[in-house]
């Protein structure tokens, strides 16, 4: 029985012109993916993904930033004042989000509820 050609161990490998670069010794995956888009270098797929996995973990990204002008005021007293605000509302009774509830008469709460018995 013939082998068709696409199946043909021979033709099942691939042949690379470019060889295998190694990298020097403490270049971080940034400076290599660097290389890579200036075409510096080529990386094999497994530098390439290895390179993308650890660029987070090498180099983070800030995530918050502030400016602040303090205008001859102290942190110090910042934070005091803050301290204080939050142990007034503490100490004092909490705001009340949705205020007291009215009272329903009992008549009305002994009735079935007018969504209790749907069909789907």
């Amino acid at each position: 029985m013939a082998v068709p050609h696409f199946a043909d161990p021979a033709n099942l490998t691939v042949e690379r012109d470019e060889e295998l670069f190694v990298l020097p010794e403490g270049t971080t995956a940034k400076e290599a993916l660097r290389m890579v888009y200036r075409g510096e270098i080529v990386l094999s797929p497994q530098q390439m993904r290895a390179a993308i996995e650890s660029l987070p973990y090498e180099t983070p990204k800030l995530s918050a930033s502030t400016v602040v002008s303090m205008d001859g005021k102290s942190f110090a007293e910042m934070l005091d004042r803050a301290s204080a605000r939050s142990d007034t509302v503490r100490n004092g009774s909490p705001p009340l989000l949705n205020g007291p509830s009215p009272e329903i008469e009992a008549t009305v709460l002994k009735k079935p509820f007018a969504r209790a018995y749907r069909r789907f």
